[in-house]
């Protein structure tokens, strides 16, 4: 019953899509199909057979390994909380980003990393029938990340129509960071996280086509070519140069994280307060798991579960990923969760869909693009939510279908 009640759940988050597209008579349903299938074929392979097990074990492996390395740097700055029985997140998760994404930013600089993205975006686009540059930019944010793929995109973002960067914008809301993931792989279970990548890759795509569906012409269907690093001489930028800024980028990473989650969570903690006053019954995470509830029971959970996950929904787009990690890390793993809610809620985390990276990709293009394309973009920031809830949501009903 409940894998019935998961299939018909996929079936009605892609209804969704259809039901708040800007032109449905755009869709083209048979690349919907064609995508939507590839995705179960890839969530199928990673989750079910032994050598997607292997490679997924392999990355997670590989993440996990960069990670310990990264701790001998940690300790010789801070001997005295490295290897402790309990290490606090920001050592154990954050710190390690310190050496992960300058380790990304220099495959950037020496170029291995955009030549991965070109031709990785140019197969999507083949097999997915979306635009090139619509692929390529869904590849470029698995690696890079949102406002990073943005804004080594600025010059295709002034050559594209207002409706081809909102395309761009509700994409922004599905990705992740690589450079992070090694942060994640520490709290859920790495399997999921490294499976939910490529997953939210193709729905990204997928949700986009049926929501802002946009036709265009074979000489409009090009790509810019990706910008180097350069100063304001127009001169390629020394390495250490380039690397010290990386390292420093990186320190301000951890920072706004680490002010993020600190922040989300003493609102949600005051936001609590005040809701008891009203009713001891009364608090945000029960409030957002009424409203998550259908779409967490169409995961095909069991009631209690359902409503559980929903409040974990709610709590993940009002703050972020992180804070939810931070809450069930001990208990994941544990019997406390079935394999198919570990499996859903794990993808459905991994991504930056909340109402922060609304603040952030807006932020991003005020900078990038003219007043006409921001104005479209700003009408739209409801589209922009849909969108990364739809993705997530429809990452995790395809897992779900195969974990049990």
């Amino acid at each position: 019953m409940y894998l019935a009640i998961n299939i018909i759940g996929l079936l009605i988050f892609l209804g969704i899509g259809w039901l708040f597209s800007r032109d449905r008579k755009k869709i083209d349903w048979r690349a919907i199909i064609i995508m939507v299938v590839f995705n179960m074929f890839l969530a199928w392979f990673l989750t079910s057979f032994s050598i997607g097990r292997v490679i997924v074990d392999g990355a997670a492996a590989g993440f996990n390994e960069l990670v310990e390395i990264s701790y001998k740097g940690i300790a010789f700055a801070l001997p005295s909380m490295v290897n402790v029985k309990s290490m606090d997140f920001v050592i154990s998760v954050l710190m390690p980003i310190l050496l992960i994404v300058p380790l990304f930013d220099i495959l950037t600089y020496i170029g291995v990393l955009p030549f991965i993205i070109k031709w990785i975006g140019f197969g999507l686009s083949k097999l997915t029938r979306q635009p090139k540059f619509e692929s390529f930019f869904a590849v470029e944010m698995m690696f890079l990340g949102n406002t990073e793929a943005l804004a080594v995109s600025s010059l295709q973002l002034k050559q594209m129509s207002p409706a081809r960067n909102l395309t761009l914008a509700m994409m922004s809301m599905s990705c992740i960071t690589a450079s992070i993931v090694g942060a994640y792989t520490q709290m859920m279970p790495a399997r999921y996280i490294l499976t939910a990548i490529p997953l939210n890759v193709i729905n990204a795509l997928i949700v986009t086509a049926m929501l802002n569906p946009v036709k265009l012409s074979k000489e409009e269907d090009t790509v810019a070519t990706m910008a180097n690093q350069v100063n304001e001489k127009g001169e390629r930028e020394p390495f250490f140069s380039f690397l010290g800024d990386s390292i420093l980028g990186a320190g301000r990473l951890i920072l706004i994280i680490t002010a993020n989650v600190i922040a989300f969570v003493a609102l949600a903690a005051m936001i609590d307060q005040l809701l008891g006053l009203i009713s001891p019954v009364l608090s945000l995470e029960n409030i957002l798991g009424v409203i998550m509830f259908p779409f967490a029971w169409l995961m095909g959970l069991p009631v209690h579960d359902a409503f559980e996950f929903a409040q974990y929904m709610g709590q993940k787009l009002v703050t972020n990923e992180f804070v939810v990690m931070g809450e069930v890390t001990k208990t994941i793993t544990t019997a406390a969760f079935s394999e198919h809610y570990r499996a859903c809620l794990t993808v459905f985390v991994t991504s930056f869909a909340n109402f922060s990276t609304v603040g952030m990709i807006i932020g991003a293009f005020k900078g990038l693009v003219d007043k006409e394309k921001n104005e479209l973009i700003a009408k739209n920031v409801w589209l922009m939510l849909v969108s990364g809830i739809l993705v997530s949501l429809l990452s995790a009903a395809t897992v779900g279908l195969f974990v049990w």
